[in-house]
């Protein structure tokens, strides 16, 4: 399956996403919200950002590979946090363990602050969209 990465002049360079992705082919996966929940359905690290963002990129690993898919099949990842300044404060570890379950592919992005999440443990949800086969 082939992907046009779309990133136009006439906007600022993107850092750590890319502005669009072309899809030639495939069916669509969308994935749920994923927080740092664990299998046992507690929040992992209740106050650490970090192993909290390292824990619900495992859950949506587990989603892509169950529909035989690869993490680079994501095309949109939306990121939810309870705390931007949290985030910020943690980025470069973030950075690191974005980089081991993608490398340096970078979808479509979007963060947004939000008031709450439904597990009052969780700080950050993360929400993605998968193109996979052809």
């Amino acid at each position: 399956m082939e992907k046009t990465i779309i990133n136009p002049a006439l906007l600022a360079k993107p850092v750590g996403y890319a502005h669009g992705i072309v899809m030639h082919g495939g069916k669509i996966l969308f994935l749920a919200g994923q927080t740092g929940m664990d299998s046992t359905g507690t929040i992992v690290a209740p106050d650490d950002m970090v192993q909290q963002f390292r824990q619900a990129l495992t859950n949506l690993r587990a989603v892509i590979n169950d529909a035989g898919a690869q993490m680079t099949d994501i095309v949109k990842l939306n990121i939810f946090v309870a705390n931007k300044k949290a985030y910020q404060a943690h980025t470069r570890e973030i950075g690191q363990v974005y980089r081991e379950f993608f490398g340096k592919y970078y979808p479509a992005m979007t963060l947004v602050e939000v008031k709450s999440l439904w597990d009052d443990a969780a700080m950050i949800e993360i929400e993605g969209i998968a193109v996979i086969g052809s």
